[in-house]
């Protein structure tokens, strides 16, 4: 999960990994977003990575650099040219012809059911990434008029914004970032949402929904999947993405042990959403 006010005088690293495969780049992203990278730029053979320079920590760098047989450059850039790095990097995403996201200094795009509009800043969540593609995806497969929706690790706000769109009676998304709530909260201004909660927290609340969508890493996923089966009514479902193909046998495993089944997996690029339905 990826922050208000004294923020976004925070200083970053810009991490620069060139001559890649897609591969590597696949487990950089995973390993670096488990150690406090909020942001990714996936380039030709190329990645950047994004940490506020107090989280930076070169050895661990150094050792997943190792182990792929690769190099890095860094920079260190103030927050206020985060968004131009955007404007110059980000295009709309068109998920088919369901969903557009796109940021304010983009022509509106035409023929999709739902656009969105997404400033992003440091949060994750622009649909460039292959998890939050395959999450639309799946979103675009159920009807979500008047269900109760968790969006659990918000970032810019994207999924919540969408479940709205399709009709959802409510949201409630959380983040554990401070950076990223306020990302969110400008975004549902931007997109003119109703009935969308916004809330810092780190743990699912003991309340009851009828879908959840939990984009994040795979650590965080092994760890609350149980709450997040415990807090779906029966016949509910969660859709989860943040983790590799190889990922896929532990996902289950922490499935296993609860009331949810498997309805679908879907694969984009290496990386993996699996939609879980919760027996009745």
């Amino acid at each position: 999960m990826t922050r208000e006010g004294h923020f976004f005088m925070e200083t970053y690293i810009e991490l620069t990994i060139e001559n890649i495969g897609q591969e590597q780049s696949h487990f950089l992203i995973a390993s670096l977003d488990a150690i406090g990278y909020t942001g990714f730029l996936e380039e030709s053979e190329c990645l950047k990575a994004y940490v506020p320079v107090s989280a930076f920590q070169p050895l661990l760098v150094n050792e997943l650099c190792a182990q792929q047989a690769c190099v890095y450059t860094t920079k260190t850039i103030p927050p206020s040219n985060w968004n131009e790095s955007w404007e110059t990097s980000f295009n709309p995403v068109c998920v088919e012809n369901f969903a557009a996201i796109r940021a304010t200094f983009h022509s509106p795009v035409s023929n999709v059911q739902h656009e969105i509009l997404i400033n992003p800043k440091m949060s994750f969540g622009t649909g460039h990434h292959a998890t939050t593609y395959l999450m639309i995806q799946q979103m675009q497969r159920l009807d979500l008029k008047n269900k109760r929706v968790f969006d659990f690790g918000t970032g810019t706000g994207v999924l919540a914004v969408l479940a709205s769109k399709m009709g959802a009676a409510s949201v409630f998304a959380i983040d554990n970032d401070v950076w990223s709530i306020e990302n969110a909260s400008e975004n549902f201004q931007l997109n003119k949402t109703v009935a969308i909660e916004l809330q810092l927290a780190e743990y699912p609340p003991e309340m009851q929904f009828d879908g959840i969508l939990a984009n994040i890493n795979r650590s965080v996923l092994l760890k609350f999947i149980p709450a997040l089966s415990n807090s779906l009514v029966p016949s509910g479902f969660l859709i989860v993405s943040g983790f590799l193909e190889e990922d896929k046998e532990l996902l289950l495993e922490a499935a296993a042990n609860t009331k949810l089944t498997l309805g679908n997996v879907l694969n984009k690029e290496g990386w993996l959403s699996i939609l879980f339905n919760k027996k009745a």
